[in-house]
């Protein structure tokens, strides 16, 4: 079944005011925010690499807060261990069985803060978690429900004592993106309001968790032309076939983009994917897929440089007409 014209409407006015409600707490940053509750409704994960105190956890919180879910925050730390996160099983000496204790993945939306100062080991930790949904302890299947979003942070000037996330975990993250700070005119909003110091905790819920899953299974019904999908492809492999690039997008990374696009379609009030949808996220959906080549990156060369080269390279298909 395909999505009609008067569910994209419902969508469109449902999202606005999920943003709306997210930019009482986080204001002056509406775009991050649609890209962010783009992605938990695309049923991908957030990479935020931000300077502290840019509202981080305060953007979590307005989305737990909006949706009627929960929110947890781990703070990656060198010591920190794979069961620290995903949880543990202990054994009740008066029931006489082995009882599992839930770790922090287990909420609506996670704060992964500072994810690259942690070990690779406990990093691999939310893998599955981040792909599957569900979390495996002992051999037993764990499932966190729905909505689930991962946001992880990591800060871009202070490398010493961090551990390099690697492609295979970078692939995993739908959007990178950053927030970055606020205009003078919001700084002073921000600052007038100083004395509240939890802003999140007075949102109101805008719809219930079981709802946003009901919205995510709604997006994944958007209709795409056969000519954007060709569209997408040709894109991917024009990152490959760069010069500059050692690994360009993969299938999962074109996947991704077809899954936000159709959201980011329906948040517009369409129900079908334009060329322009694609145009508008293949920079935070792909920049951090792609590895360079290591003389290219020493010379200047950007991975942003390498989708606006490509971008160019490939022409985009008509756009569909509204039916």
């Amino acid at each position: 079944m395909t999505m009609t014209p008067e569910q994209a409407s419902w969508f469109e006015g449902t999202f606005t005011r999920l943003v709306d409600n997210v930019d009482r707490a986080l204001m002056g940053k509406r775009e991050v925010v649609g890209l962010v509750l783009a992605a938990m409704l695309a049923e991908g994960h957030v990479l935020l690499e931000d300077a502290p105190g840019t509202g981080k956890t305060s953007l979590a919180k307005a989305l737990a807060a909006t949706v009627q879910g929960t929110s947890s925050r781990i703070q990656f730390t060198p010591d920190l261990l794979p069961s620290d996160v995903t949880g543990v099983t202990i054994y009740d000496q008066q029931a006489h069985r082995f009882e599992f204790h839930r770790g922090p993945v287990f909420a609506s939306i996670v704060l992964a803060d500072e994810i690259n100062r942690a070990s690779p080991k406990t990093q691999s930790a939310l893998l599955e978690v981040m792909e599957e949904s569900r979390v495996t302890v002992d051999g037993v299947p764990h499932e966190v429900g729905r909505p689930f979003l991962v946001i992880a942070t990591q800060n871009p000037i202070e490398q010493a004592g961090t551990y390099k996330l690697p492609e295979a975990q970078l692939d995993r993250f739908l959007v990178k993106t950053s927030i970055g700070y606020p205009d003078l005119a919001v700084a002073e909003r921000i600052l007038a309001g100083a004395a509240d110091r939890n802003p999140s905790a007075h949102l109101p819920a805008i719809i219930t968790t079981g709802a946003v899953a009901d919205m995510a299974d709604l997006a994944a019904t958007v209709h795409v032309e056969p000519a954007v999908l060709r569209y997408t492809a040709q894109l991917a492999e024009a990152t490959r076939a760069d010069a500059s690039v050692n690994l360009g997008v993969s299938v999962r990374g074109s996947l991704a983009l077809i899954r936000i696009a159709k959201v980011w379609a329906a948040a517009q009030g369409r129900h079908f994917v334009t060329p322009d949808d694609i145009k508008a996220l293949v920079r935070p959906v792909w920049t951090h897929r792609i590895v360079l080549d290591p003389e290219a990156e020493f010379s200047g060369t950007t991975a942003e440089a390498v989708i606006a080269r490509t971008l160019e390279s490939v022409a985009a298909p008509q756009a569909r007409a509204a039916a």
